[in-house]
């Protein structure tokens, strides 16, 4: 080997040793940059949810309790307590049951036809999932009216109304990835078509049908609000039952028992449906694989969806609007009185204060959802091993009910350094810890399918972490962060279960003065009701509209 050689063989040893070592370097402020992009959620998921946990725990678990036969073996072997766990179980098998009834031929229909109005069905049809339940229920009590009220059959009709968008979205995000050729191949060797049906169209969505189902269960199971307006406590479910011996029998060793029998059935629950979404779902082809309809059975077929649409989804509404406006010739009497003090109560909080007192709380929410969710969603996108963990625990607080949650903040906030039940902030902070696993859940997506490219080659001309934040990421991301902050803040602008035990009297919410005012009686009351519910589905049927163009563009 002569010198120049010798010269060459040390120049490119020197450079794979430098490049060792910026890619050692690169990789460890890669690491520190995961942690500190994961430590605010991890913090305020450890404060806000694992403290508040742990604490309902220790109220099962109390020494003193247990010496007195209260554990929480005794407490759920109770025939009473059994007999709720029974019925929670029940009317989740036929509400999923009924949804998926309704929600298939819909799903089918979205995912294989194109017909006249369509993102406007569609959005009217997926629309009731963000709805909050407190407008779900006043719109069936609007409907139904006082004699069906109290039936299991309007607690099972307000269960489909809310979760049929559940199927559309999951089971017909498969079909609509699916080529249709498989069909047409098995038409082509003769099958008709409850043959292509049952032996090629059902096998194959089958494994998005059951986690849509998982899903859908999930919801029923631990339903609160529709069951506690609708059924009452004669058809109380889990969820119930810990609302009422928390805040009206003041029980909370037996509601704590049976909220860690909630959180174990539903965390359950959820962590199949995840695994068998993740399961189902595949990459869509970018191709619109709908078509006109042909035959005079797909005709059929889309009439009879958008009617039944028009039945389930726009007669509730419908008839919520239609209660909201007094029969006298001042038809926004009900309207103008949301703001006036009709008893001269030295108590009032008129409702338009309840208005402004959520629209406060939802947008404080949305700015903490978005200050810790987007660093986490980042920190998520990069599919590591911590990434991993991170989104099994995301997971847990969807597996958390919203009465639970404010069970355990109920007891785990009680006492310096952390008394806040007297403080207005212990709401925002309960609905960001709802709202956050379905904003970074949002934005994964998006994140994970940016061309890495992009950014190496800006941070190949000089360009900063931040410059390609700016100058790339944030365009890119604009319409699904949008997207996820609408989420967020419709979220906590319906949320109920959680208000309903934290809010302070003097700050309520609107879904808690909707509450209170269909209990009272008389024709104001239930005017006013009307009219707080017709304004808040009006504010988050926008907002779902809003997120539906935003998906569409996407």
């Amino acid at each position: 080997m002569n010198r120049k050689e010798e010269k060459e063989t040390a120049r490119n040893s020197h450079l794979r040793a430098n490049l060792s070592s910026r890619s050692s370097r690169s990789s460890r402020i890669s690491t520190l940059s995961s942690f500190l992009s994961f430590f605010p959620a991890l913090l305020f998921f450890t404060l806000f949810f694992l403290v508040p946990i742990f604490a309902i725990a220790r109220v099962s678990f109390t020494p003193g309790l247990l010496s007195r036969g209260v554990d929480p073996l005794t407490v759920l072997s109770a025939p009473a307590n059994l007999r709720v766990l029974g019925w929670s179980l029940y009317q989740a098998t036929l509400s999923t049951a009924l949804t998926l009834l309704v929600g298939l031929p819909a799903a089918w229909a979205f995912a294989r036809f194109r017909f006249a109005a369509q993102p406007l069905w569609r959005a009217l049809a997926t629309a009731p999932f963000v709805l909050p339940t407190v407008v779900v229920a006043a719109a069936f009590i609007a409907l139904l009216g006082p004699a069906l009220i109290g039936t299991l059959g309007a607690i099972l009709l307000a269960h489909v109304f809310y979760n049929v968008s559940v199927v559309i979205r999951v089971v017909g995000a498969w079909w609509s990835s699916v080529d249709p050729q498989i069909e047409e191949a098995a038409l082509v060797d003769g099958a008709d078509a409850w043959a292509r049906l049952r032996w090629v169209t059902l096998p194959l969505a089958l494994p998005s049908i059951v986690a849509a189902a998982a899903l859908i269960f999930l919801f029923t199971f631990s339903s609160f609000g529709v069951v506690l307006m609708l059924g009452g406590m004669q058809h109380a479910t889990l969820e119930v039952s810990i609302y009422r011996q928390t805040a009206q029998l003041l029980r909370l060793d037996v509601a704590a028992s049976l909220a860690l029998l909630q959180m174990l059935v539903t965390l359950l629950l959820g962590a199949l449906s995840t695994h068998l979404q993740n399961d189902a779902l595949q990459e869509n082809s970018g191709l619109d694989l709908r078509r006109a309809p042909r035959r005079p059975a797909e005709y059929a077929l889309t009439f009879a969806v958008r009617a039944g649409i028009t039945l389930l989804i726009g007669l509730p509404l419908t008839a919520l609007v239609h209660r909201s406006l007094a029969a006298d010739g001042d038809p926004l009497r009900y309207y103008a009185a949301l703001s006036a003090n009709v008893r001269g109560s030295f108590f009032f909080v008129p409702p338009s204060q309840a208005v402004l007192n959520s629209l406060a709380f939802a947008a404080a929410t949305m700015l903490l959802v978005a200050a810790l969710g987007l660093p986490l969603a980042y920190a998520l996108a990069r599919r590591s091993h911590t990434s991993r963990i991170g989104e099994v625990l995301l997971l847990l607080p969807v597996g958390t009910s919203a009465i639970t949650l404010g069970l355990g903040f109920f007891v785990a906030f009680d006492r310096p350094p952390l008394d806040l039940r007297a403080s207005p902030l212990l709401l925002p902070i309960a609905h960001t810890m709802i709202a956050l696993p379905f904003f970074v859940r949002t934005l994964l997506p998006a994140l994970r399918a940016f061309d890495v490219s992009l950014r190496e080659a800006a941070a190949v001309e000089g360009a900063s972490a931040w410059r390609i934040f700016c100058s790339i990421d944030m365009p890119l991301l604009a319409p699904t962060l949008a997207a996820a902050a609408v989420f967020a803040f419709s979220i906590s602008l319906g949320e109920f279960g959680a208000a309903l035990l934290l809010a302070r009297p003097e700050f309520p919410t609107v879904p808690i003065a909707i509450f209170r005012y269909l209990g009272q009686p008389g024709a104001l009351n239930y005017g006013q009701a009307m009219a707080m519910s017709t304004l808040l589905m009006l504010l988050t049927m926008a907002g779902a509209l809003f997120i539906e163009r935003l998906d569409s563009r996407r």
